[in-house]
């Protein structure tokens, strides 16, 4: 398999294909490091929202294994967490980040959206303070197979959305993805509602780093590069941010013009 990397822009938005996951993944970690890099460079600090998907595996591998961070000085926050799940829970998103990145990695803080409190509401502006307490300067995302980012369903996601987290209800095509991608063993298991940044937040990172892999995505880059920009496929709105570069591998952009 040829290793060219494509690359192109669509709006404001990098994209480039890699030929298969593992560059796909590797060359995201690479940028998503060298940013936090220059961070901690200028400032001291740095701050990075991760989401929790297995879609995402390849780029935390490779970040965690980054050479030259030192995590000691990075704030880690992620982006969804559902509704009624304790931390402990194997779907949990705070367990992902736990087995995937917090075992490798020892962060400044790591801070976590805590989906079975009491008062979800309550939660959400505990978690949007914590966000808005200094820029955040990347933000590692993915996009579902409905185009949604975090958990902004094409039924909820809002560009101008005035809050900074909110509870969202779960669409179907949603819900089905958790299942197809092994989290849950049916549609039943699969909670409905949960918590998320709102698009606003995911846009207000300095850095966006979009890692999308597999076939099953293929429709939603088409729709998110070649349609409009729109709630109909949440992820168009990555078209207009100043920084924002979108991986893929060959089974992602199958559905692309040949051109890029």
């Amino acid at each position: 398999m040829s290793s060219r990397v494509n690359e192109t822009r669509v709006d404001r938005l990098r994209v480039q294909v890699h030929p298969d996951r593992a560059a796909m993944g590797a060359a995201a970690a690479a940028h998503a490091a060298a940013v936090l890099r220059a961070c901690m460079a200028r400032r001291g600090t740095a701050r990075i929202i991760v989401a929790s998907a297995p879609s995402q595996n390849e780029l935390i591998v490779n970040l965690a294994a980054a050479p030259g961070l030192d995590w000691a000085r990075v704030v880690i926050f992620h982006m969804d967490e559902y509704v009624g799940l304790p931390a402990e829970h194997p779907a949990s998103f705070r367990r992902y980040q736990q087995e995937h990145l917090l075992t490798k990695v020892r962060p400044a803080a790591f801070q976590g959206i805590c989906g079975e409190a009491v008062d979800a509401a309550a939660e959400c502006r505990r978690y949007a303070a914590q966000l808005q307490a200094a820029p955040i300067d990347v933000v590692c995302l993915g996009v579902g197979e409905n185009g949604h980012i975090a958990f902004n369903d094409p039924p909820v996601a809002d560009f101008r959305d005035p809050q900074a987290v909110k509870v969202v209800t779960l669409d179907a095509a949603c819900r089905q993805q958790q299942v197809n991608d092994g989290c849950f063993p049916d549609l039943d298991s699969v909670p409905r509602q949960a918590i998320t940044l709102t698009c606003p937040t995911l846009m207000s990172g300095g850095v966006l780093v979009c890692v999308v892999p597999g076939t099953r995505k293929a429709g939603a880059i088409r729709d998110m590069l070649g349609g409009p920009i729109s709630t109909a496929c949440p992820a168009s709105i990555l078209r207009r941010h100043p920084n924002a570069t979108l991986y893929l591998d060959a089974d992602s952009a199958a559905l692309l013009p040949a051109d890029g």
